[in-house]
């Protein structure tokens, strides 16, 4: 098992080296100008020649691009991610202040998508072709179809028109105000949840039905086992292993959809942070937080790898 693991761990060098250096190139091809986004159109026009250039050589935008892929990537193994050319804040604090709250969502909505999925998605299996499965399988097909981004703008203007709920202005950590912080986190969190307990339910009954038509639950059932025993102690215990690694999937995708979602919402966590780091050309700051999210599902991967070869042995030896 240990050189396995460290097998796949040599397997993510190069990839995590890959995303560095696409994500590098990615932000140097985006069109915009970051002094404008910076100044404003009418403060960049009335700058002369000589002034745009010493801001851009300040910035060390004017060095060969080797130079500052080697410096961002060093400052990133040194800790230093650098300052943000917008913001009075370095990348380094702006990333601790914003990711408890995009951290806290995607626990939780991970919390509520097993909530929801692993009910559904039994009764869905356990009761096949009833009204329970029609109305689970509607439910899951809506679900997986509406974008989360325009459930969050629904929400938003329902709880506006309702309850008079104003996004909100600044960030409440857990440990300052925690009701207060889950006021903030429950709305895209449920959102987010309800989009991941869709592929959740349906993986899981699908597998559900497979296992339940294994000729060694037909050999339970044979020997007098009560239809509880067979699927609490057989069916759900096999079933659950390929629904437990895609969780880890699921937990990438979480990410992913909390970019979209607090830029609907509001919320200030690392999605919204994202968005308007590449909206004003923050370089920097655009940099660093793909690579989180990339070195993140980087070892989501690695996790669901070392997971199966845990459940199922066979794996490491492929």
């Amino acid at each position: 098992m240990t050189k396995y693991l460290l097998r796949r761990l040599l397997y993510s060098v190069p990839t995590v080296i890959s995303i560095t250096i696409i994500i590098f190139l990615a932000m140097r091809v985006i069109p915009g100008d970051p002094l404008t986004s910076f100044y404003g159109p009418g403060e960049v026009s009335a700058l002369t020649e000589k002034q745009r250039a010493n801001i851009i050589n300040e910035l060390g935008l004017d060095d060969p691009l080797y130079v500052q892929y080697f410096r961002w990537i060093g400052g990133v193994l040194s800790g230093d991610l650098g300052k943000s050319f917008f913001r009075t804040m370095t990348v380094g604090e702006m990333l601790a202040h914003r990711a408890p709250t995009s951290i806290e969502i995607a626990i939780l909505a991970t919390i509520l998508s097993w909530i929801i999925a692993i009910p559904v998605g039994l009764t869905s299996a356990l009761y096949k072709n009833s009204i329970m499965d029609h109305l689970s399988r509607f439910a899951t097909i809506f679900f997986l179809a509406v974008p989360n981004f325009w459930l969050g703008m629904l929400v938003v203007v329902f709880s506006v028109l309702v309850f008079r709920y104003h996004p909100p202005s600044w960030t409440i950590q857990l440990w300052e105000d925690p009701l207060q912080n889950l006021s903030i986190i429950w709305r895209p969190s449920v959102i987010i949840a309800l989009g991941a307990a869709a592929p959740l339910a349906r993986m899981l009954r699908a597998t559900v039905l497979e296992v339940m038509s294994e000729d060694y639950i037909r050999t339970a059932r044979a020997k007098g086992l009560d239809q509880a025993t067979v699927v609490s102690r057989h069916a759900i215990r096999n079933a659950m292993i390929p629904t437990i690694t895609y969780s880890g999937v699921i937990f990438g995708f979480l990410l992913g959809g909390s970019i979209a979602v607090e830029s609907a919402m509001g919320i200030r966590g690392l999605g919204s942070l994202l968005v308007s780091a590449i909206a004003e050309r923050d370089t920097l700051m655009a940099q660093n937080l793909i690579l989180i999210y990339g070195i993140i599902w980087t070892f989501i991967n690695l996790f669901i790898d070392v997971t199966y070869a845990i459940f199922d042995p066979r794996i490491r030896f492929e």
